[in-house]
Parts: C-alpha cells; sequence; structure tokens
C-alpha cells in the first residue's frame, strides 16, 4: 500500500512540475468555455429573404418594415413574380421568400382577413422551422397592434408553453453539450499522454518491473486526473452558471456525483488509448482526432440522435458522451433524481470496466 500511495505522490509531483501540462487541464477548459458559450448559438441573425408584393398598400409596407426591423432577417431583393421564387432558392442566398396577396389592406379592413404566404427552403430543416417560427411571431405582434383600436366579435389566441427553457435561449443546448465535450477531451488527453510519456521517456520498464501491479499502476495513473479533473469540471460549471445563468434545477450533489463518474470514464479511456500509443505526440493525435468528433457529432449535442439513420444510432450507443449529455441536461434543466438515469449510469459503469480491464489486459501483454 505504502508504494502505490507513494508512486500517486509521484505523479502529482510530475503534473505539479509540468506547466504544459497544467496549462492545458486547467486554461484551456476556461478558455474554451468561454469561446463556445459566447460564439456557439442556434439562434438566426440576418436571414436574407425576398419579398413579393403584389399589393404594394400601406399596410404591407408597415408589415415589411416590421419583419425587417426585428433583427431577424435582411432584405435580399424584392421579386416581381412567382417565377423567380425557386430561382432566389437555387442561388442559396435566400432562406425564405414572403408573399402578400393582391388587395392585401382593403380586404383586411373590409373582410377581417388577408392571406400572407411564407415559403422557405427547407433544405436546412432546423433553420428553415426557426424562420418560419420568427415570421409567424411578428405577423401575430403585427396583427394584435392592429386590433387594439377596433372591436372584433372573437378572438383566437393559441396557448404555446415551453417546458425547462421557456425563453428558448440556445446557451442552454450548448453549455452541457460544451461541458462534455471539454471534460472527455481534456481528460482523456492527459491521461492517454501519461503512459505514453513513460515510455517516450524510458522509465516504463522501470514501471513494469516494479512490485505494483497493472491495476495499481492504472490506478495510479488516473487518481492525480481525477482530483485535477473534478476540479476542472466544477470551474466549468460554476462558469456556466455565473457568466451564462444556466439553470441547475436538480441535486448538485447529483450532478457533481454524475461528473465524477464521467470523469472516470474518460479517464479511463485515455488510459486505453495510451497503451496502444509510443509516444506523446500519438497519444495526443489519437485522443484528440478520436474523441473529438463522435463527441460532437454522435452525442446529440449538435445533431439529433433520433434524426440519424439506425446504424449510426446504433454507434451512438458506444459513445460516452452521448449517456453523460443525457444525465447532465436532464439534472440541470429538468431537475430530476437517479432514479430516472439509472440506466445511463449502469452504462457508464460498464464503460469504466471494460477500458479498464482491457487497459490490464494490454499491460499483462508486456509483462508476459
Amino acid at each position: 500500500m505504502k508504494r502505490f500511495v507513494g508512486f500517486i505522490k509521484k505523479e502529482f509531483y510530475h503534473i505539479l512540475r509540468d506547466y504544459r501540462s497544467l496549462l492545458i487541464l486547467i486554461g484551456m477548459p476556461v478558455v474554451q468555455i468561454l469561446i463556445f458559450g459566447f460564439a456557439i448559438s442556434n439562434d438566426i441573425k440576418d436571414a436574407k429573404i425576398a419579398i413579393l408584393d403584389n399589393s404594394k398598400d400601406e399596410i404591407t409596407q408597415k408589415l415589411t418594415q416590421k419583419i425587417l426591423s426585428s433583427g431577424y432577417f435582411i432584405l435580399e431583393k424584392n421579386i416581381s413574380g412567382t417565377g423567380d421564387i425557386e430561382n432566389s432558392f437555387k442561388q442559396g442566398k435566400v432562406k425564405q421568400v414572403i408573399i402578400f396577396e393582391n388587395d392585401f389592406g382593403k380586404k383586411l379592413k373590409k373582410e377581417g382577413r388577408a392571406s400572407v404566404q411564407i415559403i422557405s427552403d427547407a433544405s436546412d430543416p432546423n433553420t428553415a422551422n426557426i424562420l418560419v417560427n420568427y415570421t409567424n411571431a411578428i405577423i401575430s405582434s403585427f396583427q394584435m397592434e392592429m386590433m387594439k383600436s377596433q372591436v372584433i366579435p372573437f378572438q383566437i389566441i393559441p396557448e404555446v408553453k415551453l417546458f425547462y427553457n421557456p425563453e428558448m435561449k440556445s446557451v442552454f443546448m450548448f453549455i452541457p453539450g460544451t461541458i462534455t465535450l471539454l471534460l472527455m477531451l481534456v481528460s482523456a488527453m492527459m491521461t492517454s499522454i501519461s503512459i505514453a510519456r513513460e515510455k517516450e521517456l524510458g522509465t516504463m520498464e522501470v514501471l513494469l518491473v516494479s512490485p505494483l501491479k497493472p491495476i495499481q499502476i492504472i490506478a495510479g495513473k488516473v487518481v492525480p486526473y481525477i482530483l485535477l479533473s473534478f476540479i476542472n469540471a466544477v470551474t466549468i460549471l460554476l462558469l456556466g452558471y455565473f457568466v451564462f445563468n444556466m439553470p441547475f434545477n436538480g441535486s448538485l450533489t447529483l450532478l457533481l456525483s454524475e461528473c465524477l463518474l464521467f470523469l472516470i470514464v474518460a479517464l479511463s479511456l485515455g488510459i486505453f488509448i495510451s497503451t496502444f500509443a509510443n509516444n506523446q505526440l500519438t497519444a495526443m493525435i489519437a485522443s484528440m482526432l478520436g474523441l473529438m468528433l463522435p463527441t460532437i457529432l454522435l452525442s446529440g449535442f449538435i445533431f439529433p440522435i433520433e434524426n440519424m439513420p439506425g446504424w449510426l444510432q446504433v454507434i451512438c450507443n458506444i459513445t460516452p458522451a452521448k449517456w453523460f449529455l443525457i444525465i447532465i441536461k436532464s439534472i440541470m434543466l429538468k431537475g430530476i433524481g437517479l432514479k430516472y438515469i439509472i440506466k445511463e449510469n449502469l452504462v457508464l459503469i460498464g464503460m469504466i470496466m471494460f477500458f479498464i480491464a482491457m487497459s490490464v489486459k494490454k499491460f499483462k501483454v508486456r509483462l508476459e
């Protein structure tokens, strides 16, 4: 046991002396969480649209001005006929076309109703849906302003209720994903280079002939990074809460426990990668390229997993980030308890056991 404790102390001393590693471990996540939080957003601004105004009266001009002054849209061009719509979309600049019918203002005053047609480029369905919602909201607001001074026989008022994110803030989506990405990349990368560093410096042979068992060497490599990465996770969560007003609706103890569990997954995965890498550069490249894209693309961070093909959804299930992202969103936004995320926890625990077992097996092969 004393040998094991001494080995852990040696790892701590080595980490604290390596200023570059500390800069990567502590400094990079802080910078990236700030950059990601401010730069990444699914809110659309300055989308280019075209308008076909068949009426050209005072009301259509006011409504057009209201749409353009919202900050969401920029008028790319006025078109003269429906034949120009398809051509506008083919050029790739116009994302939406708004068409006012003939005698729009007269029909609105006499009949109490008039039609506006909204045509969106649905090659990007998410963007199209967002732009249509923006346009509908602006038209509804304009209609309410028009009706303030009039007495109407009835009104149909749609009621929309949004759970967990009533203001539709995109930061509530991206902060959990960014936390997942940073914890996975930084933790796995730092541990992946640890054993590779021993090989590169020629000290691996000393470890292999020492009285320490493979499981003790693996644990000794992981334990120091667990503490440092946990501090890292707490820092990221505090930045999300105080800088970006990310809510914490669930148990803080449960959230920190889940972060610790995910850190162990990431660290054990990093150790597993390091057993195959012969030098630090190889380990770092393998960690960055092998983990970054799956974490971004296959975790549900940006793209809904439900929209992916069935075979790709199966691959998503072996991505640790997917399960942690479900957990962290459920706790932070929904405020749920442990009983609702048992399956996700069991999957992560299974991954820890698998990666550590494979790492130990790799060491046994080297010892033979």
